[in-house]
């Protein structure tokens, strides 16, 4: 049975009434855990008030599928208070790190004294005000460290796929660039007149053209391809196919190929068709830097998202272009954007800069686009709209998923509310996104949903003129 001297170890119940200790001590309930044994689990209903008599209670909370350790109570102690007085799920688990003694209050009895002693009540609540932060403060961070980790995961994603296009044509260049030297000074050896010589070079200078200008239509390039293929294995090319594609990617006709081999068809040497092979290795290798190019210009282009997106090596609030904001954000967004959710923009290119922080704001676009992504399951469209109404800039953002239901849009923007499975979410994302909006810049917030169609509303003030 608990004992009024384990209650008066712990300073709120100091302020009952002995009576009133000796009643929460009839009405309390033993309850005994083994070391490693769970007293509650995260999502719980609220299941009471605890008192910790001996032992020790390690706290986690769960995130992306791991168990974050997040404190611990020694006794004594006392723990439950916040889901019974908010009727909310439990936020947290309770796993027993040493053998418990331990003690539940029923969450009726507790709140029955909470509201009978003011002195209780008011140390309750300063106790919950600390822990309260306590837990909000550690969730933020790994709120914050989740959504690095999500734009991280993605970024790793497409910086992947340009990545191995540039390593590929790396690898790939020695051997194709050492080939074709050769193949150039065995040509030499034969003294072939110039006017020969040069209409190969331009042959080969037109290809480059097209491949890098793309002036081939891509939808005749099999059509040219099958052709040149018939031309080569008539002609006796070992392995037409080889040569057939790189030759139509540089748009080479079959009457210039004819012109080209002309003289070289009755040739006994490996000359007889090694301009063909010259030309295609030609094509190959500039394909080959075309690519690398394009890879490389794909990585600048995310590490410049990114450099923009945090705003790196500037000031903490600076002058900032909205529309480049958001365009960063869906590009770090692109890997999940790109399967199934088309993206719609409504931008008024008039809109000036605004005074802002930079990352932070980049926080909210974040929030609410992940959200809206997550809304629709990952196929839908997904509409963004900017517009200047009087003093302020006006973002749009929306979504065709299912909806918010009604019963709990009033509660959206309360800290730790989330309709996501224990561990998918830590119900700060759209709470963070209304403190940066409100209290940082100054904005307002809003939404409007129904099934379809879920919009929410940012308004920023314009800097003053």
């Amino acid at each position: 049975m608990l004992c009024v001297e384990d209650l008066v170890s712990l300073d709120p119940f100091q302020r009952l009434p002995q009576e009133r200790l000796e009643w929460v001590c009839d009405r309390a309930q033993t309850v005994e855990r083994r070391a490693g044994e769970i007293l509650v689990h995260e999502g719980d209903v609220s299941c009471g008030v605890f008192i910790l008599v001996a032992g020790q209670m390690s706290i986690t909370r769960r995130s992306e599928g791991s168990d974050i350790p997040i404190g611990q109570h020694d006794a004594p102690s006392f723990f439950g208070e916040i889901t019974a007085l908010t009727d909310e799920p439990v936020p947290v688990t309770m796993r027993a790190a040493t053998d418990c003694r331990i003690y539940k209050i029923e969450a009726d009895d507790f709140l029955k004294i909470l509201h009978e002693c003011r002195d209780f009540e008011r140390t309750v609540f300063r106790i919950v005000q600390r822990r309260t932060r306590g837990l909000e403060s550690f969730i933020r961070g790994r709120e914050k460290m989740a959504a690095l980790g999500t734009l991280s995961a993605g970024l790793a994603h497409e910086l992947n796929n340009p990545a191995a296009a540039l390593v590929r044509a790396l690898r790939e260049m020695p051997t194709a660039v050492l080939e074709l030297q050769r193949m150039n000074l065995v040509y030499g050896q034969r003294q072939v007149e110039q006017a020969h010589t040069q209409h190969w070079f331009k042959v080969r200078d037109d290809g480059y053209d097209a491949i890098l200008n793309e002036r081939v239509d891509p939808v005749s390039l099999s059509d040219r391809e099958e052709i040149l293929l018939d031309w080569l294995e008539d002609y006796g090319v070992k392995q037409a196919w080889k040569l057939a594609e790189p030759l139509a990617q540089g748009g080479v006709e079959v009457e210039t190929l004819n012109q080209l081999m002309e003289r070289w068809r009755n040739d006994s040497t490996e000359l007889r068709e090694m301009g063909l092979h010259w030309l295609a290795l030609s094509f190959e290798v500039m394909s080959m830097i075309k690519h690398g190019l394009r890879g490389a210009e794909r990585i600048s282009e995310l590490v410049q998202a990114m450099k923009s997106y945090s705003y790196l090596d500037q000031g903490i609030q600076q002058e900032v272009n909205l529309h480049q904001g958001l365009e960063d954000t869906l590009r770090l967004f692109c890997h999940k954007l790109k399967y199934g959710i088309q993206v719609q923009r409504h931008y008024d290119r008039q809109i000036p800069k605004i005074l802002a922080y930079g990352s932070e704001l980049n926080q909210v676009w974040t929030n609410l686009i992940d959200n809206a992504i997550d809304a629709m399951d990952g196929k839908g469209l997904l509409a963004i709209t900017t517009q200047q109404r009087d003093r302020f800039v006006r973002v749009d953002i929306a979504d065709s998923g299912s909806g918010i239901p009604p019963d709990i849009q009033t509660r959206i923007f309360e800290p730790f509310f989330t309709t996501k499975s224990v561990g998918q979410g830590s119900g700060l994302g759209l709470e963070t996104a209304r403190r940066i909006v409100e209290n940082r810049h100054h904005g307002t917030i809003s939404f409007e949903s129904n099934p379809g169609r879920t919009c929410f509303t940012i308004c920023l003030p314009l800097p003053n003129q």
